[in-house]
């Protein structure tokens, strides 16, 4: 062994103990080890930054912009609320459902956000159905795994071996090379989990402490009777006149929350302000704290319809229309400031419904003060809370409702997302331009069309991600270099020489496998990715057949807990161990092993 492979052999461990110890956070240790490898002399620092240039990290930012799409225009949650009103009510074919949608939409956007998206559907159908939501969280975080074997975009580690092979010179994968495996997969994992999943513990999910929703806040400040929707008729005389000239008749009490307004192609909830002028059609959500108020007179003088309010004050306009509760600091100077007559919220169009001081709620709004400790209940369009929340330091939010979580920020581009989806897919099909480019013609429609703004799509990247991957690219050169790789691919033909092509790519399969136990897919696919590759060169067999067999291992994250973000998040909300991974998924592992060896080389023959 060179000493210059004893180097880099040092430093992998060192990256890996990291890995496995969590600390330092795993980009951290990527930049330690981008800095570490040029000093062992094997890479130049331009080889070691090289990976910021590498087409593959641009097309994986791109679908981190394109899949926030898909969840800011509501397409992910249309999804989701499909499953709510047709699988509610079987467990088995509930099951199916998740586990299918959370495959398709994993294959083209990132499993973590289908996940996160997911959670809080099935513990809410778990709530209204009375079903063990562990046993559909498991089944949901499997489907999420194999939804990484199913397109080339689908995982992280697909573009890593993507990448792989064009450094060792050989032509990428196409877009559905994955999928006939993938789907295979997906079936059999679907079929294995109806059965598995009874053998899921059903006991408590240990999930954080239970976020209020807007329900509990009207019944808490006891809103109930307090909400109208009441449409504007052509003939009414409030039509062309300004919002501000009808609060003389309406009162202190009363407040104008937003006003539902219908176009040609779309309905927006707009924030109510005194100079918005009135239109026939439109809808006004009103908030009344006076039960002497004859809210029918009013209707029937100014020929206004009111319409049903579906359950606790506007929960049914949960989309459009949110509460946040704030505090009054010692430092606010909103105290001694009316309620209800707060220049602070009236600039976000928010109003006050609800004030709590010690173990009571305050009535007669328009005439309390505020003190300093009070809690407030604010409510409005969710655009004014969030605004609130960012720029002002005179209230301070104390709790978000949990339909804070699957708010849906511009509902009415849904269609433009898909569009842009459509138009990646078919460009990565059809070659007419390299992936990377279908990538960012893909964020260049979201953005065009308004389903993510610049900044929204900063925020939706996983630098930490791309940072990784990065950072452990450097490692295929400098293994290359130092001959590691062919010291591996060699330690590997010594003990399988005899094995034949399916003994190679089993061992490659548990390798991978074991190795992504205790590091993410990610590095995993950096590391055995070029030793897969030399092993196919010295057994003249087909580089595919090895790289995808290291692509759909490091996607068989069934074993442990840490090994992807979707396992972690999954682990936390149905309250499952290592011990509960390791006995559901190795039966899992040991399928996708008899699959991949058994059509890969069908279908990458050498």
């Amino acid at each position: 062994m060179s000493s210059d492979l004893a180097i880099v052999l040092a430093i992998l461990v060192v990256a890996i103990v990291l890995f496995v110890v969590g600390r330092p956070r795993s980009d951290a240790v990527a930049l330690l080890v981008m800095l570490l490898l040029p000093l062992s002399g094997t890479i130049s620092y331009r080889e070691a930054l090289d990976g910021f240039s590498n087409p593959n990290i641009i097309l994986i930012a791109c679908l981190f912009v394109v899949g926030e799409g898909l969840v800011r225009t509501g397409v992910a949650q249309a999804v989701g609320d499909l499953l709510l009103r047709h699988g509610g009510k079987s467990e088995n074919w509930l099951v199916l459902l998740v586990m299918g949608a959370v495959g398709l939409m994993g294959a083209v956007m990132s499993s973590t956000a289908v996940v996160a998206i997911f959670i809080p559907i099935v513990l809410r159908i778990a709530r209204k159905s009375g079903m063990a939501s562990r046993r559909i969280l498991m089944p949901m975080g499997v489907a999420a795994s194999i939804s990484g074997m199913l397109t080339l975009v689908a995982t992280t580690p697909n573009l890593v071996l993507n990448s792989a092979l064009g450094y060792a010179g050989y032509t990428g994968f196409r877009f559905f090379d994955f999928t006939p495996i993938g789907a295979v997969v997906l079936a059999g994992g679907v079929a294995y989990m109806l059965f598995a999943r009874r053998f899921i513990d059903a006991g408590r999910s240990q999930t954080r402490t239970r976020r209020p929703s807007l329900g509990d806040w009207a019944a808490k400040y006891s809103l109930q009777n307090r909400a109208y929707r009441l449409r504007i008729a052509e003939q009414s005389d409030l039509v062309g006149r300004q919002l501000g000239t009808c609060g003389a008749e309406l009162g202190k009490a009363a407040c104008v929350i937003a006003i539902e307004r219908s176009s040609r192609f779309a309905r927006a909830v707009m924030r109510a302000t005194a100079d918005d002028v009135l239109e026939a059609g439109d809808i006004l959500l009103l908030d009344m704290d006076d039960e002497s108020f004859d809210i029918d007179d009013f209707c029937g003088r100014h020929r206004l319809k009111r319409l049903p309010v579906a359950g606790l004050y506007f929960a049914d306009q949960a989309r459009d229309v949110g509460m946040v509760e704030v505090i009054v600091p010692s430092e606010s100077r909103l105290v001694g400031a009316s309620a209800r007559e707060s220049v602070v919220l009236e600039r976000h169009g928010l109003f006050v419904v609800g004030l709590w001081r010690g173990k009571k709620a305050v009535r007669n709004l328009p005439e309390a003060r505020l003190r300093v400790g009070d809690t407030l209940l604010v409510v409005g369009p969710w655009a004014g809370i969030f605004s609130l929340q960012a720029e002002e330091h005179d209230l301070v939010s104390l709790a978000m409702p949990v339909e804070a979580d699957s708010l849906v920020p511009v509902p009415n581009r849904a269609l433009h997302a898909l569009l842009s989806l459509f138009t990646v897919i078919f460009l990565m099909l059809t070659d007419w331009v390299p992936n990377v480019m279908a990538g960012l013609i893909g964020c260049l429609m979201m953005g065009l069309f308004g389903c993510v703004t610049l900044d929204v799509a900063y925020r939706s990247i996983n630098w930490r991600a791309l940072i990784l991957i990065v950072g452990m690219l450097p490692f295929a050169l400098a293994l290359e270099r130092s001959g590691g790789v062919d010291l591996a691919a060699q330690f590997l033909l010594h003990y399988s020489g005899g094995w034949g092509i399916y003994g190679q790519l089993a061992l490659v399969f548990l390798a991978t496998v074991s190795l992504g136990i205790v590091v993410s897919g990610t590095a995993t696919a950096v590391l055995m990715g070029p030793v897969a590759i030399s092993i196919a060169e010295n057994l003249h067999a087909s580089p595919y057949a090895f790289a995808m067999t290291v692509a759909i291992a490091s996607s068989a994250a069934f074993m442990s807990p840490v090994s992807t973000p979707s396992n972690a998040l999954v682990s936390v909300a149905g309250g499952f161990g290592f011990s509960d991974y390791l006995k559901l998924g190795t039966p899992l592992t040991v399928f996708s092993l008899l699959v991949s060896v058994t059509l890969i080389p069908i279908l990458f023959p050498s």
